[in-house]
């Protein structure tokens, strides 16, 4: 069965813009439910696919940071063309990297940094991460134990240097994030692992702003906008970005009623 890949979304709101930005084997799904509940607070939202996710699981493996990196930046710059001045940036996992580096080099209004995975020392948990995300897919698609082991060999076996990759922007972005002095937000689950736990405090007390903030969640785990305690992290995300400089006032749409 032909799984239907996710795809990149837009939803327009008022002038304050958001750049949402998903994680490393994830997709737009990520943030879809955080998007749709800030535009609901006025916020027009962008979340751009990386090349390679949402799809066979060897994909991936074909690209890399470098052109994940570009989508982010395209997915910045398309605000921009839409009109958007005033941007935020808000991401999860390896999208929490890329909105570290956002916010260490373009313009942009705030920072939401969800379980960041900054303090990554190996490739090998993104092999693991990309080989989970492998066998659930293959089964999603209806294929053989035995067809499954195979193709999960043969990923074994494919190249890896497109991890090696990542790691090195991990690495390259830890170093931008005392050039970030636009306010923050670190949001992270006590129930991740221990490199994104120790990842949090190590954002927070980086950034080069005062106006900065680090939030616990004790029954979350990594995917912290599809857990338990998601409706809270999209309230203290709106809260977040609430506060912020915006030259122009937050629009809510209004519900229908009968």
């Amino acid at each position: 069965m032909k799984l239907l890949a996710p795809q990149p979304f837009t939803l327009e709101g008022g002038k304050r813009a958001v750049l949402l930005l998903h994680g490393f084997t994830g997709s737009t799904k990520d943030v879809k439910k955080l998007g749709q509940f800030l535009n609901k607070r006025g916020y027009t939202c962008h979340a751009p696919m990386y090349r390679g996710h949402g799809v066979d699981p060897e994909e991936i493996l074909k690209y890399g940071a470098k052109y994940w990196w570009e989508d982010v930046t395209r997915g910045y710059l398309h605000l921009k063309d839409l009109g958007y001045d005033e941007i935020a940036v808000a991401g999860i996992s390896l999208g929490g990297v890329f909105t570290l580096k956002v916010g260490a080099e373009f313009p942009v209004k705030g920072v939401v940094s969800m379980c960041a995975p900054i303090k990554r020392r190996s490739k090998d948990g993104l092999f693991e991460r990309l080989y989970k995300y492998a066998e659930v897919y293959k089964r999603l698609e209806g294929k053989p134990e035995a067809q499954i082991e195979m193709e999960l060999d043969e990923l074994e076996m494919l190249d890896r240097s497109a991890l090696t990759e990542v790691q090195k922007l991990i690495q390259h972005t830890s170093e931008e994030i005392e050039d970030i002095h636009t306010p923050t937000l670190v949001l992270q689950g006590k129930l991740d692992d221990i490199l994104y736990q120790q990842s949090a405090p190590f954002i927070f007390d980086t950034v080069e702003t005062p106006e900065k903030e680090l939030i616990w969640y004790n029954n979350s785990g990594h995917i912290i906008t599809l857990g338990k305690e998601r409706e809270q992290v999209f309230a203290d995300t709106a809260k977040f970005l609430d506060t912020l400089a915006w030259s122009e006032p937050a629009v809510q749409k209004q519900v229908a009623t009968i």
